[in-house]
């Protein structure tokens, strides 16, 4: 007798119950030249999303010091945002595959398709949830996010918050990622971590740090 399927409920439930308590830590190992000590790395459990819609809001900050600052595509603004809105995409979507990702570039399809009600995807200040204190979504965000998600059909927004480059030894460099899991329904944040990974340009760290957040190995318990 087949199995009986999971309700969405179900699944919505095990997610957040997955999420809340941060399944198991990747170890935080930073490397020995690194003098930006980081938390432990929780990583995103997308196998109990898989078959959902997940909108991933725009970059809107991406920050290098002066020295990397000069380095491609870092050192021009929107460049850097769109180049960062894509490998994060990319990976996304080779990682977790099982994941109806939403990207940037269709939310501003959704949104410009109803102008008089959706927000601009790339000025809802997404950033500021990079702020570890936050527990819930503040408003007007709040609001917008769940005007933009009830356009899509959808309940959960993931949002790059800030990715920062920092230098580190032997002309290497860190990135260190913010992302957070918002429920649009209820206003909360349901998951948080700071992703990081190094590399010797800024293509390879991003790349590292999306890997370390987003593990090739598939575990729903």
């Amino acid at each position: 007798m087949p199995s009986r399927p999971f309700r969405v409920s179900t699944v919505v439930s095990l997610a957040l119950l997955t999420l809340a308590c941060g399944g198991t830590p990747a170890p935080a190992a930073p490397s020995p030249a690194s003098q930006h000590p980081t938390e432990p790395v929780r990583p995103f459990a997308a196998a109990v999303f898989a078959g959902q819609s997940i909108a991933v809001l725009p970059q809107t900050m991406v920050l290098a010091g002066d020295t990397l600052g000069r380095v491609p595509p870092l050192g021009d603004r929107a460049t850097a945002l769109a180049w960062a809105d894509s490998l994060v995409g990319a990976e996304l979507l080779a990682r977790g595959p099982e994941v109806k990702w939403v990207l940037p570039a269709e939310l501003r399809r959704v949104a410009h398709r109803a102008p008089a009600v959706a927000p601009d995807p790339d000025r809802m200040g997404q950033s500021l949830l990079r702020a570890r204190q936050l527990e819930d979504v503040p408003d007007p965000l709040r609001g917008q996010l769940r005007t933009l998600m009830a356009l899509l059909g959808g309940r959960f927004a993931l949002v790059p918050a800030a990715i920062q480059f920092l230098p580190e030894a032997a002309g290497t460099m860190r990135a260190e990622v913010s992302m957070v899991l918002a429920d649009a329904r209820t206003g909360k944040v349901v998951w948080r971590t700071v992703t990081w990974g190094t590399g010797a340009t800024p293509a390879e760290a991003l790349t590292r740090a999306m890997q370390l957040v987003l593990p090739a190995g598939l575990d729903i318990r």
